[in-house]
């Protein structure tokens, strides 16, 4: 029996793996278009940092012609403003909706394990304003215990925050109230997208030298620094960068002369490395409540696999 459902394939896994390349190089070949599943790349600006890539959607072909792939959710919203996963999973909706109008296949790629998640698994999430109910059983618990929810309810949420910041009962709270919201009528509702997922790992010592690669060459030819400074110039507190974790966290820290360059770039490596464990570990533990993930070999394999899950729906009575 065919199934109804609108396909859509997931190319996930931790930072510096090679989600982006691999998810151009399939959309190209399979006529698709790129959804991000990155929590800070929705805000205009932080490019660099988030590791946008938007060179990496064009480009020429052997014979010189020209090449695009189309992209969405990427700087959709300022940063000095808020975006809930709520708000991010209806635009996904709303994406999705016009690439299965225009014919076309939805590639879902990124780092952030939860946004992809409440996409696939259909996450049941709204927009409600303040859920006093929760607050009040949070307010209950003592600091520690809300920032060990917070970090099981999404990792991403919680590195690079300052100590300052884990003691900041009231963010934390906003913050796991805006994942926890909705999840207490129903967590998960009719999955709405017939979904292959698709992971990159590699070796850790490989992932390792991908990221100090990267954090070096973006620190030092491609004016990453100069991007925190822009934001900043711009009007965007300090703070509000700090929220956002990571690279904007301790190039702040780093242009309030608070490090030297030398502990900004080791600091920030370690904290990169342990991000991208995080990543892993958040899809080893999606794998284990039951969602079937590939873990890909190579760039072949998933060619191969992609083509098999497109061309099953074709074939089916």
């Amino acid at each position: 029996m065919s199934s109804t459902r609108q396909k859509l394939i997931a190319i996930l896994g931790p930072t510096a793996s090679g989600k982006t390349s691999l998810a151009v190089r399939l959309a190209r070949h399979f006529r698709g278009e790129i959804i991000s599943a990155d929590s800070r790349q929705v805000f205009r600006g932080l490019d660099i940092g988030t590791g946008k890539d938007l060179k990496e959607y064009s480009g020429s072909d052997g014979s010189g012609r020209l090449w695009r792939v189309p992209y969405h959710l990427l700087d959709v919203i300022d940063p000095s403003e808020e975006y809930s996963l709520a708000q991010y999973q209806k635009a996904v909706l709303l994406a999705m909706a016009g690439i299965h109008q225009r014919g076309r296949i939805p590639f879902l790629a990124g780092g952030s394990g939860l946004y992809a998640q409440a996409v696939i698994d259909n996450y049941q999430l709204d927009d409600r304003g303040p859920d006093r109910e929760l607050r009040a059983a949070l307010n209950g618990l003592s600091t520690e215990e809300i920032f060990r929810r917070l970090s099981e309810a999404d990792p991403e949420q919680t590195y690079g925050l300052s100590a300052s910041e884990k003691a900041n009962r009231h963010r934390l709270i906003r913050r796991l109230e805006k994942i926890k919201q909705g999840n207490n009528i129903c967590r998960t509702g009719q999955p709405l997208f017939d979904s292959l997922v698709l992971a990159l790992s590699r070796p850790r010592s490989e992932l390792d030298e991908r990221i100090q690669a990267r954090l070096r060459a973006r620190l030092e030819s491609e004016d990453l620094i100069k991007e925190v400074e822009n934001l900043l110039a711009s009007g965007l507190s300090a703070q509000r960068l700090i929220s956002f974790g990571l690279e904007y966290k301790y190039i702040v820290l780093y242009l309030q002369k608070k490090l030297s360059y030398e502990q900004l770039f080791e600091q920030l490596f370690i904290a990169i490395r342990q991000f991208s464990r995080r990543q892993l570990t958040w899809l080893r533990r999606w794998e284990k409540q039951g969602r079937a993930i590939h873990w890909l070999k190579d760039t072949q394999e998933a060619l191969a696999l992609t083509a098999d899950f497109l061309r099953a729906e074709k074939n089916a009575p």
